[in-house]
């Protein structure tokens, strides 16, 4: 479905469940230079060739015609692209970009990055621990992402949101030290994060319980637009807690269309049987592959 706005060239995306696409998440690698012990890499398989930097500039161009007002570049790990400030500055100005990274390689990019334009940055971080950190990630980098986190502060890649994986019996004891981690520090923001099921997982944790004692706990608690997400404020510190699984109001607020590393448009983030093929394709042909792609959009729980 196709809502022109009046008065003006641009053309908004809403799919057949009245949700309008103002977001792109454009996976650019599944390569990472970590091997965390729960990464699936969101079920993408090693492409012989990455998305090219061509395909992406015309994807968002495409988006922006779209009415599409923000974009997050993630990965596998993203710094690892070398283009990556140049992929920064081909997106359109009235777009808003983001980043989600491990942080290991932040620190000596980051004023590069905001120059580019990048706005934010989200940084995984599943433990404060060095040697859980290395038990998780097979790497010792720790003291690397603590510097990239404080560089992203220094720099104004702001806020930074914390990206906390719980995972069944390894730092579950740490979620208290995190909240502490964040507390009274300006522009930092803690999500926990609930992993997501796919076969031989054997670290996922249920999270209601956590958000009943945050709710129970909290002196505000603010409702996000996006996906209708609960963000709570204790004492100094804010805290948030993402839910893909099982979870109607993930998808009812779902206004996302992804690209993976190998150019294609995937319509939701649990499925892989309806991904839409666009590496190499420019203008019309493109715009009616988005068309294409938000028709196969519905919610995955109901």
């Amino acid at each position: 479905m196709l809502q022109k706005i009046s008065g003006g060239e641009i053309i908004l995306l809403k799919d057949d469940f009245n949700r309008t696409i103002k977001n792109l998440r454009i996976s650019l690698t599944s390569k990472c230079n970590l091997r965390c012990i729960y990464c699936h890499a969101e079920g993408e398989q090693n492409p012989k060739e990455e998305i090219s930097r061509e395909d992406i500039a015309e994807i968002l161009r495409v988006g922006e015609k779209f009415g599409i007002t923000s974009v997050k570049f993630t990965g596998g790990e993203p710094l690892v692209r070398r283009d990556l400030v140049d992929i920064i500055r081909s997106v359109p100005e009235s777009m808003e970009s983001s980043l989600t990274t491990n942080g290991t390689l932040l620190a000596p990019v980051a004023r590069d990055l905001k120059d580019a334009g990048l706005s934010r940055v989200n940084i995984s971080l599943d433990t404060l621990r060095p040697d859980r950190y290395i038990e998780i990630t097979k790497k010792d980098m720790l003291a690397n992402v603590f510097e990239g986190i404080n560089a992203a502060l220094n720099v104004g890649l702001t806020p930074v949101k914390l990206n906390v994986v719980l995972l069944k019996g390894i730092n579950e004891d740490e979620i208290n030290d995190f909240i502490d981690f964040v507390r009274n520090k300006r522009n930092l923001i803690l999500q926990f994060i609930e992993l997501m099921e796919f076969d031989g997982n054997k670290y996922r944790t249920n999270v209601t319980a956590l958000e009943k004692e945050l709710q129970a706990q909290s002196k505000t608690i603010i409702t996000r637009r996006m996906h209708h997400r609960k963000k709570y404020c204790l004492n100094g510190s804010e805290v948030e807690v993402v839910r893909p699984m099982h979870n109607n109001e993930f998808c009812a607020f779902c206004n996302r269309l992804r690209v993976t590393s190998d150019a294609k448009l995937k319509p939701c983030l649990l499925r892989h049987d309806n991904h839409v093929d666009v590496r190499g394709k420019r203008g019309e042909e493109l715009e009616e592959l988005f068309l294409k792609a938000v028709k196969l959009r519905e919610p995955y729980f109901t």
